[in-house]
């Protein structure tokens, strides 16, 4: 049926087509076509419109989809790193905790070591005091009790004192220490680090440090010893006195720390060494006495035939007639700076300062600067000035022993010291320690703090300078060098007082550099030194119970001096 009307209508179309149309109906016909054709074209527009939509569509959709991909991937590393992160602090806690027990059972160890020693010397203080009151008649007995009971009851009060020492030196000390040994928690130890932090440096800042540039100081007496050693080496080198090698800085402010507020001394060692046709032996005067070990320097004349050409100075002590050797030559240094055929200090040091004057003027630091000469019979020093600025240097001199860091020096051990005699020094050695330590502690290590305030706190009571100076060396050596921070402050300094009591009872303090096999290798010691027996520097006390008598009661003074400091009771 379809198909008919379909051929019906094709039919009827033909049979109309040859009929002509008027004009008006063919530009009707004409605007219906371009209106369809219009149409046709917005339709196709949109068509396309919507095409670009639906693909703009699907790319936001791709991405959308990738960045959900990214995120999730994202969130998955995140919580694997957190929970490697957990896992690491967990680790570290555990580890922490275990080493706070080590410490603990360390520090327990070291107090019942300490408690056994202070009981036995306080039965051996009591031991003493019996046979002493045993062994005497009358009157001799009647002074020794009297002695022995002064040292038994100054024992008494400096174990009262270090029984006490945890309690009375502030509460916060004490108490925060005894929470730290006790704590496991992590929170709870940076808590306890952070209020030890605090008592530090409120103590330290009740404490009037010196105003010192210590470092400038060496640096501006190093230059001007290079400078002196340039002339040193053009005027000496033909001549028979000493030949003069680089100063080596010694002493407290080259160790970085000085006991003295405002007059502080930079102190260098010239090592010296034969001039030409000579040679050295040195000589102990004290054998077995480690604790005072004294040299004599032997100056010899060797034969010098063939040795180079003849002229002035050139001649052989030994083997020339006196009167050629007057005549031609400048005069031995057995002529000149000998006595008997020993070396002589106070002549070496008069020769060294009319030396060191006479090459002032041609320094660039004369230009600026004043030399003013101070009196020193075993040495050299002189004051620099220029304005309000000065520095105070004093120039020793030595021989060293073999190739080690150990020389005999021109400076006096005892008040009395004879010109020909040259003590054994050991400052080199111990510059180079604390050289050590320093290259090993962290920047913000209090440790010379420490030692200058307690060499500081004991001037004038009694006790040397370079006692507290040892005990300090030993502390350093056993103490690691992280333990010296601004928290760690007040327990060092109870360490310092604690050592110096144990040794005071004891009697006995070692040599730090005599018989020391721990040394750094760095450190160069002769083999009778390295082998050597500890050296006791309270040999005195050993010897004088009143001495000894003496010595306990200023620890006691001492103790409470710096009880009063750390609890803020001037």
């Amino acid at each position: 049926m379809d198909t008919w009307v379909l051929w019906f209508l094709l039919l009827q179309s033909v049979v109309q087509y040859p009929q002509r149309v008027g004009d008006g109906l063919d530009e009707v016909t004409h605007l219906r076509m371009e209106a369809s054709a219009k149409l046709q074209e917005e339709e196709k527009i949109r068509l396309e419109l919507e095409v670009e939509q639906l693909a703009l569509k699907q790319d936001v959709w791709a991405w959308g989809d990738l960045l959900c991909s990214a995120l999730q991937l994202w969130q998955l590393w995140a919580g694997a790193g957190l929970l490697l992160l957990l896992l690491a602090l967990c680790y570290g806690c555990r580890k922490r905790s275990s080493r706070r027990a080590e410490h603990q059972e360390a520090n327990d160890g070291a107090n019942g070591e300490i408690r056994n020693v202070d009981a036995n010397e306080e039965g051996a203080v009591n031991e003493e005091v019996d046979v002493g009151n045993e062994g005497e008649e009358g009157e001799d007995n009647g002074v020794n009790g009297e002695e022995n009971n002064n040292d038994a009851g100054n024992a008494q009060e400096v174990d009262n004192v270090a029984a006490n020492e945890e309690g009375d030196v502030g509460n916060e000390v004490g108490n925060e220490v005894a929470i730290a040994a006790n704590n496991n928690d992590v929170g709870n130890e940076v808590n306890f680090h952070d209020h030890a932090d605090n008592i530090g440096r409120i103590v330290i800042q009740r404490i009037q440090w010196p105003v010192q540039d210590l470092q400038r100081g060496c640096d501006w007496t190093n230059l001007l010893m290079e400078n002196y050693a340039f002339y040193f080496q053009r005027v000496l080198s033909d001549s028979f006195y000493p030949v003069l090698k680089r100063a080596i800085g010694v002493g407290s402010a080259f160790e970085g720390w000085s006991p003295r507020e405002q007059d502080v001394v930079y102190q260098v060692l010239v090592p010296m060494t034969p001039p030409r046709g000579h040679s050295f032996h040195l000589e102990l005067e004290s054998a077995g006495q480690m604790h005072v070990r004294n040299f004599r320097i032997r100056v010899q004349q060797e034969c010098t035939c063939g040795t180079g050409r003849r002229g002035k100075n050139r001649l052989c002590f030994l083997h020339h007639p006196k009167e050629e050797l007057r005549s031609k030559q400048d005069p031995s240094l057995v002529d000149t700076l000998c006595t008997d055929s020993y070396l002589d200090v106070h002549k070496t040091a008069r020769w060294f300062y009319q030396l060191v004057r006479a090459i002032w003027p041609a320094l660039p630091q004369s230009h600026n600067w004043h030399l003013m000469p101070l009196p020193s019979r075993r040495s050299c020093q002189f004051k620099v000035t220029k304005g309000t600025e000065s520095f105070h240097i004093e120039i020793l001199f030595g021989v060293r022993q073999g190739d080690s860091d150990v020389f005999v020096s021109s400076q006096p051990r005892e008040a009395y010291t004879s010109r020909t005699v040259w003590p054994e020094t050991y400052a080199v050695a111990e510059m180079k320690f604390f050289k050590y330590i320093a290259r090993r502690a962290p920047r913000d290590s209090l440790h010379l703090k420490c030692l200058q305030f307690f060499i500081r706190l004991q001037l004038g009571l009694g006790f040397s300078t370079y006692a507290t100076k040892t005990i300090f060396m030993h502390l350093l050596s056993i103490i690691p060098a992280h333990e010296w921070r601004r928290r760690h402050f007040v327990r060092r300094l109870l360490d310092i007082s604690e050592s110096l009591r144990t040794c005071v009872q004891a009697r006995c303090l070692s040599h730090f550099i005599v018989g020391n096999r721990r040394l750094p290798l760095e450190i160069r010691l002769p083999p009778d030194v390295l082998m050597a027996s500890p050296c006791n520097l309270f040999h005195d006390l050993e010897m004088d119970p009143v001495a000894h008598s003496q010595a306990m009661s200023q620890y006691v003074d001492l103790h409470r001096w710096l009880k009063r400091i750390l609890n803020n009771e001037q």
